[in-house]
């Protein structure tokens, strides 16, 4: 069984974020608000400053899926600074959000004249690749029990610099149910185990304890 240390998921970004907000325009997006959607331009790069995203594709038979969940730190739409024509995805609020957006042009003069902004933006991508590789192996070889506990602990902001976060906004069942590649029934089960056994506490507000890494970390 392949396991992974979910404390290397997330580097550090905030000097991206920082001067991201420094130079660009802060926007507040309310919950089920599109940041911005699959075929429009790539003429900006945003950096996540508070609440989550989702970021889903449609295929042309038109099924969606959900492809990731991104969290304060994280940046959506850096396809563009290597040339990207289109948005490949529809990034959308889950929750109230705060995000700093910055122009195409703006953000690649910043990686030219400054190289620590340079060397942020490759540790960045350099991790985020890891990220998706590890995502792949979670749902290549991980039962769909440790794929919702990962996710779960990702939310939550677990393994990142800044402190993680008890209480993550309410995200539905059938959203974490894409996510895994399960169903909602099995999502349900697994919730409802989680409580039982201290995991998790859910009431109106979803609490996520880090002694539901033992899940990830038990064979």
């Amino acid at each position: 069984m392949v396991t992974r240390n979910i404390k290397d998921v997330a580097p550090d970004s905030k000097i991206l974020v920082n001067r991201i907000a420094e130079e660009g325009t802060l926007v507040e997006y309310r919950k089920g608000r599109a940041i911005f959607r699959q075929g429009e331009p790539e003429d900006a790069i945003f950096a996540i400053q508070k609440g989550r995203v989702k970021l889903t594709v449609v295929s042309k038979q038109s099924k969606e899926a959900v492809i990731a969940i991104l969290t304060p730190g994280d940046l959506l739409g850096e396809s563009c600074l290597v040339g990207a024509a289109h948005r490949l995805a529809t990034a959308t609020a889950l929750a109230d959000c705060s995000i700093a957006r910055l122009s195409r042009k703006s953000m690649l003069r910043m990686i030219h004249e400054d190289p620590a902004v340079s060397e942020a933006v490759l540790s960045y991508v350099l991790h985020r690749n890891i990220r998706i590789q590890e995502d792949l192996v979670d749902q290549l070889f991980n039962s769909s029990e440790k794929r919702l506990a990962r996710v779960l602990l990702l939310l939550a902001n677990f393994g990142k610099e800044d402190r993680p976060e008890l209480v993550i906004p309410k995200i539905s069942q059938e959203t974490l149910a894409e996510i895994i590649g399960t169903t909602r029934s099995r999502v349900s089960f697994f919730m409802n185990k989680f409580r039982r056994l201290g995991f998790v506490k859910y009431n109106g507000e979803l609490e996520v304890h880090s002694s539901l890494l033992n899940v990830i970390l038990h064979d």
